[in-house]
């Protein structure tokens, strides 16, 4: 299934979304997704839309059925999110020709500028919102995005087929100690609520339109403290980033309150991410999309670069608290 992705030919795609009730053009724009394959479909006699075709066996239909009622919540709440297009049976999830699909409406925008204060108070605004809305019922078929195991499979991946021989020892030291910090730190705030979270909230997932941040692509949904929605807006030194948390908090707690205790998770849900990051690379390295867009990868570069990220991160997990 690695390769499933090579059947989406453009006749095959025009096909499936023809199944699902629409009468195609013939145009047809991939766009910029790795983990799914995502496409702008031309529809005749209107407006083109966005056809998401998931990875398979990555979710099961229980866990894209919360992605989708999560998105669905949130709009109705009248949140700036784009919900999965409901089909004639009132459902979001289509099933066609092995794979699963959902059609979202097309929505352009910009990306947020973050060195801007009105964007990063728009943003805490919206996401204490998003986080308000979401803070119902909790994800059954989805993983908490702070899980320890999630970054040992990766690790084990990594370790086991892609680390050069001539780095190993240092990998591999360098990795027990960062597990055994990083699990002490997690161990520590284990008592952080977890709620419903976006869990990818990048510049990328962020679209700037009508003077307002639209949120885009909860496919890694997941449960996990809110700090993991915030920190990824934060740029430039630690002194820079605690007065940008302060303008995102201030409007954050306008309409949630906020356990700052969590700022203490920044650290280790970054290391999180890096560990998991260089984990999904090589799980997804048979996938023929990769090695073409992502060249750079698995080579002694790449490696030693991480090596020398992880040391950094492990020296920021030993300090006390993100805050100066």
């Amino acid at each position: 299934m690695s390769h499933a992705f090579e059947f989406l030919t453009p006749d095959f795609i025009l096909g499936v979304i023809d199944d699902c009730g629409y009468r195609t053009d013939g145009h047809l724009m991939p766009l910029n997704s790795y983990e799914n394959r995502v496409y702008q479909v031309g529809i005749e006699d209107a407006e083109p839309i966005i056809a998401k075709f998931y990875r398979p066996d990555r979710w099961c239909d229980e866990a894209i059925q919360e992605e989708h009622d999560y998105c669905a919540d949130l709009a109705f709440a009248e949140l700036p999110v784009v919900p999965p297009i409901k089909h004639s049976l009132g459902l979001t999830l289509h099933k066609k020709k092995g794979f699963r699909i959902a059609l979202f409406e097309r929505k352009g925008g910009r990306a947020p500028e973050l060195d801007k204060e009105e964007h990063l108070r728009k943003l805490g605004r919206f996401l204490g919102r998003i986080h308000v809305a979401g803070g119902g019922r909790t994800f059954l078929h989805r993983p908490s995005i702070s899980n320890l195991d999630y970054a040992r499979e990766s690790i084990s991946i990594v370790r086991t087929a892609f680390i050069p021989d001539d780095l190993q020892l240092a990998y591999d030291s360098l990795i027990t100690d960062v597990d055994t910090v990083l699990g002490n730190r997690l161990e520590e705030s284990s008592s952080s609520k977890e709620i419903k979270i976006h869990g990818d909230c990048h510049l990328g997932n962020i679209l700037w339109r009508d003077d307002a941040p639209h949120f885009v692509d909860f496919d890694d949904a997941r449960m996990g403290p809110s700090v993991q929605d915030l920190w990824m807006l934060l740029s430039g030194d630690i002194a820079e980033q605690n007065i940008q948390l302060d303008w995102i908090l201030e409007e954050y707690t306008e309409f949630r309150d906020f356990d700052y205790r969590e700022i203490s998770l920044i650290e280790p849900l970054r290391t999180l991410r890096l560990i998991g990051y260089a984990g999904w690379m090589a799980k997804r390295w048979t996938d023929p999309a990769f090695p073409l867009a992502f060249p750079w990868f698995n080579s002694q570069a790449y490696w030693e670069k991480h090596i020398l990220e992880l040391r950094e991160q492990l020296s920021a997990l030993q300090e006390p608290e993100f805050r100066n």
